[in-house]
């Protein structure tokens, strides 16, 4: 049975909502813009601290639930499977499929957006279950790709190979693919033929920046800096990949006593041996390291302890420079998150900064997998000439409004929307 209707409600489905990883915020910035273009977003995952009478939470879908977990754990590593484990997969994508049937029934979704749930095996229950639904109702999908499995080790040896086959990404004919990069768009259509769609991150540069209140006046105070620190800012979770030891090497270079770096996050889901070992690190090259991103959350409070709890947004306007030393980046919201908050920026010129990023025209201060002497001095010359650091913000600012703004991204999924219109025949779940 067949029904026939105009794109109205909007599914997005994920794992997670929660928090400031880089699906959450894309997905944010998505829903905020396509409902400005007039349609209604509602939301399915597996944990959320968004919006409940939008938001449809199945515990099941979260990556980090026990049973997810245990199926995850005999998954990679080795190069077959149980049969019972085949079977427990199974019964979860069921159980999944019928909770997303709900939701998309119960919320008349007209098209679903599954973001990175069909593209990274972190659930991958969750994937064939909504690749399944795709497949047998053709409703109006946009696959909107973050990393995929092949760019991460860990899944490269594994036991699911029709799995991941079979629904990371999927190829169906209802399907608009959309990467975050170039690199992803070529290495995608190598590896399956398909032709995707490249929607860089982006932020909303329309908007004034947010600046100093009563509320966030103390931060400086808050996090142990005193007024006149250097306040060097790592906006990032602490993993390997983000390259911190860069940052710690470039403070013990600018010998400056004054100069303070602070981690805005914690270590994550990936373990703790990284943070040691960055302890360890600033200890030897005599660092003053402050992490205490239990004051830094989502939205502004208080902590049970009585002391404020700030957001990312109301940290960038104290800090004097951003590091960005990354190894490694599907695209880089703390990369635009700086050239946003009109703040100097240092970057380790990773493939996908080179390619798709600093052709543009950015100025910043760049690095190309070390911290040399010209780069240190360069650093001091900004951090001591405001007319200079003027300058080279609000050029950073006006190149990110014309490549990376929501008017970009309005642009692009208006031009995927087109790409439905008399396309909306689909099954009736």
């Amino acid at each position: 049975m067949y029904a026939r209707k105009k794109i109205n409600n909007i599914g997005f489905i994920s794992t997670r909502l929660q928090g400031t990883d880089g699906v959450s915020l894309e997905t944010a910035k998505w829903s905020a813009v396509l409902e400005r273009m007039g349609y209604t977003c509602y939301f399915f995952a597996g944990l959320s601290d968004w919006d409940e009478h939008r938001t449809t939470v199945v515990p099941e879908a979260f990556f980090d639930h026990p049973r997810i977990k245990e199926i995850q754990s005999q998954c990679f590593g080795k190069l077959t499977r149980s049969s019972q484990l085949t079977g427990e997969i199974h019964h979860m994508r069921v159980q999944l499929k019928e909770a997303l049937y709900d939701f998309i029934r119960q919320r008349e979704i007209d098209m679903i957006i599954p973001e990175n749930a069909i593209t990274i095996p972190m659930n991958i229950p969750l994937g064939l279950a909504i690749t399944e639904i795709i497949a047998e109702t053709g409703i109006p999908t946009i696959a909107h790709h973050h990393d995929f499995y092949w760019e991460r080790q860990r899944f490269m040896i594994n036991g699911v190979g029709d799995f991941l086959s079979f629904a990371f990404p999927p190829s169906l004919p209802s399907i608009q693919h959309v990467v975050i990069n170039t690199p992803a768009n070529r290495e995608l259509s190598y590896r399956t033929g398909l032709s995707p769609h490249v929607i860089p991150n982006v932020l909303n540069f329309e908007e004034p920046v947010s600046g100093f209140d009563d509320y966030n006046k103390d931060v400086r105070a808050d996090l142990g800096l005193e007024e006149d620190d250097i306040f060097i800012l790592q906006p990032t979770r602490i993993v390997a990949r983000k390259g911190i030891e860069h940052s710690i090497e470039l403070v013990n270079r600018l010998k400056n006593p004054k100069a303070k770096l602070v981690i805005s996050h914690f270590s994550g889901d990936e373990g703790v041996a990284y943070q040691e070992r960055l302890r360890n690190y600033a200890e030897i090259m005599n660092v003053p390291l402050l992490i205490k991103p239990e004051i830094i959350g989502t939205t502004r409070g208080l902590n049970p302890d009585g002391t404020k709890r700030y957001t990312l947004w109301d940290v960038y306007p104290h800090a004097d420079l951003i590091t960005y030393p990354s190894v490694y980046e599907g695209f880089g919201n703390a990369f635009l998150e700086a050239i946003y908050f009109k703040k100097p920026v240092l970057v380790n010129r990773y493939s996908i900064y080179e390619i798709d990023i600093e052709p543009k025209g950015f100025e910043v201060i760049t690095i190309d997998g070390y911290v040399t002497h010209d780069v240190i001095h360069k650093i001091q010359y900004i951090l001591t000439h405001p007319e200079e650091r003027e300058k080279m913000v609000e050029k950073n600012y006006e190149i990110a409004r014309q490549f990376f703004s929501y008017q970009v991204l309005t642009y692009k999924l208006m031009t995927i929307m087109i790409h439905f219109e008399g396309l909306t025949a689909y099954a009736t779940p």
